[in-house]
């Protein structure tokens, strides 16, 4: 989807990832080249004054501003959650990630931004529309939002228990059904549907991403206010980290930086 608005910039040698929905904003995803590089390295890449913000991210549905955070008697110094959103300018917002999605909005009005921490767990959770439905609570309306999805773990190679496909395709499945099975089932009878059969039995394959599409224009987004990027972190073993594929517990950055209104 879109995979014409995506492109490579490059810092200190290394190419990451933009997309041009966000173009107002200045973001970026970054590769496993940085590694191990943090936010507070990777943040003059996007703006040399914006203040770097992230958290502990625990597969949660829990959505902090800078703000909650500094009022937060946290025992460390990143508080548990799973997605930030901005609440001024020149706010540097980061997410990581090794298979699950990096999901970076940003309100073309107000210039807010929020960056999503979205695996399986937080996309049953429904953390996106969490994330939207604070923006709005900050003033931001729907047509206004632009979304960019990065590289994450594609459907096609992502085999999941049948229970796992169910609950999330329970966020965004019509009508009832009596079983896991037959929520599968029918979901995987819809038009482009997320949840792709798996010859195994007891197995489903899941586009986490597309799952998380689906939440956004379920919410009333339109498909041109949203981007996936065209890269698995499976199947690109030279530029992204893959929990899935290594078992290893090395991560890539993504970030977003608030800015003024327009």
């Amino acid at each position: 989807m879109h995979s014409s608005s995506w492109q490579w910039a490059d810092h200190q040698g290394h190419a990451f990832l933009t997309c041009k929905l966000l173009n107002s904003w200045p973001h970026g995803f970054f590769t496993r080249n940085f590694w191990p590089q943090v936010p507070e390295d990777l943040t003059p890449a996007l703006h040399p004054q914006a203040a770097v913000q992230r958290v502990k991210q625990v597969h949660g549905s829990r959505v902090l501003t800078p703000t909650e955070m500094a009022q937060m008697d946290a025992e460390s110094t990143h508080p548990e959650a799973d997605a930030l959103m901005s609440d001024g300018p020149n706010q540097a917002l980061w997410v990581c990630s090794a298979d699950c999605n990096p999901v970076l909005i940003g309100d073309c009005v107000t210039g807010q931004a929020a960056a999503i921490h979205a695996g399986w767990r937080g996309t049953a959770l429904k953390i996106v529309p969490q994330a939207v439905a604070k923006m709005q609570a900050q003033g931001s309306r729907l047509a206004d939002l632009r979304v960019a999805i990065g590289p994450a773990i594609a459907g096609e190679v992502y085999q999941v228990a049948t229970t796992v496909a169910a609950e999330v395709g329970r966020t965004i499945a019509p009508g009832d059904h009596n079983s896991d099975e037959a929520l599968v089932e029918a979901l995987q009878s819809l038009a482009h549907s997320p949840i792709l059969p798996d010859d195994e039995s007891g197995k489903a394959r899941l586009d986490v991403r597309q799952v998380n599409v689906w939440q956004l224009t379920q919410l009333g987004l339109s498909l041109a206010q949203i981007s996936v990027a065209p890269h698995c972190t499976f199947q690109e073993p030279e530029r992204f980290f893959s929990y899935r594929r290594t078992g290893e517990k090395q991560v890539q950055w993504s970030g977003i930086v608030s800015r003024t209104a327009a």
